[in-house]
């Protein structure tokens, strides 16, 4: 489909999403929201697609946030009803795909929930990150909440969270924010690098290891270890995992098929 506010590239089994509203830094608005979500409904339907990196167009933001100017004049019942429609940030999450934010400037607000939706981020030396929704009398509305306290812990997240305060890639990536920090020149090199080496590997044991991880944060720790036993037999299943264990013994590469 053609998209208004995205940016959709295939380059081989990689999928490259750019969030294409450079003059307004890449804030999502309702169309941008839903463009999303249709582009990874298509993306994960797609066979040739192994991962999907997400980016901001131009060179000062990743996503600055929501588009503020939607949010004047709508009742707490509108916004509700909003926001139980299916959810972008969500659909990025459950997608069976690795997916891999690329951030190159200003992560804030939505921007920064977005990114924490995704399962790598790397992280431009210049790019800055924070959920400023207080300073608006309102509080993050993207799972900020949930996301942000599950990767840096309860404390940091209510510091951050509570004050609204921005904080350097350095910093995020201390705090267990971001997975790596590159200088901007080599932003994309890196993250397209790290993306492919993904991609080699096997989708389904791909889709089993994240599905895994993600239960980590989803069950308690005994549910948790029957769902990775039971994940873990399921590959048994998969002509991957013959050809993946066949290609070790044999000393060579293995070619994976997804089956």
């Amino acid at each position: 489909m053609g998209y208004e506010n995205l940016i959709v590239e295939e380059r081989d089994a990689v999928a490259k999403i750019t969030v294409n509203r450079p003059d307004k830094l890449n804030a999502l608005n309702v169309r941008t929201r839903e463009e999303i979500l249709a582009a990874f409904k298509d993306l994960t339907g797609n066979p040739r697609i192994r991962v999907v990196v997400v980016t901001g167009a131009g060179d000062k933001a990743f996503i600055a946030g929501a588009d503020i100017s939607e949010f004047t004049g709508g009742t707490a019942l509108q916004q509700r009803e909003i926001m139980q429609r299916s959810r972008a940030f969500d659909a990025m999450e459950d997608c069976p795909k690795p997916v891999i934010a690329m951030i190159n400037g200003f992560a804030l607000g939505g921007g920064c929930e977005l990114a924490m939706a995704c399962d790598i981020r790397i992280a431009s030396a210049k790019a800055k990150f924070g959920q400023p929704e207080v300073k608006l009398g309102l509080i993050p509305g993207g799972g900020g909440t949930q996301r942000l306290s599950r990767l840096i812990g309860e404390g940091k997240a209510m510091e951050l969270i509570l004050t609204g305060d921005m904080i350097d890639a350095e910093e995020a990536l201390r705090l267990g924010l971001v997975n790596q920090v590159v200088p901007p020149e080599e932003l994309e090199s890196r993250t397209m690098a790290l993306a492919n080496r993904i991609a080699d590997l096997s989708p389904v044991a791909l889709a089993m290891a994240k599905k895994s991880v993600k239960n980590a944060a989803r069950k308690d720790l005994t549910c948790g270890l029957e769902a990775e036993s039971d994940l873990f037999a399921l590959c048994f299943a998969s002509e991957d995992k013959e050809e993946g264990v066949r290609a070790f013994l044999e000393k060579r590469k293995p070619v994976f098929r997804g089956r």
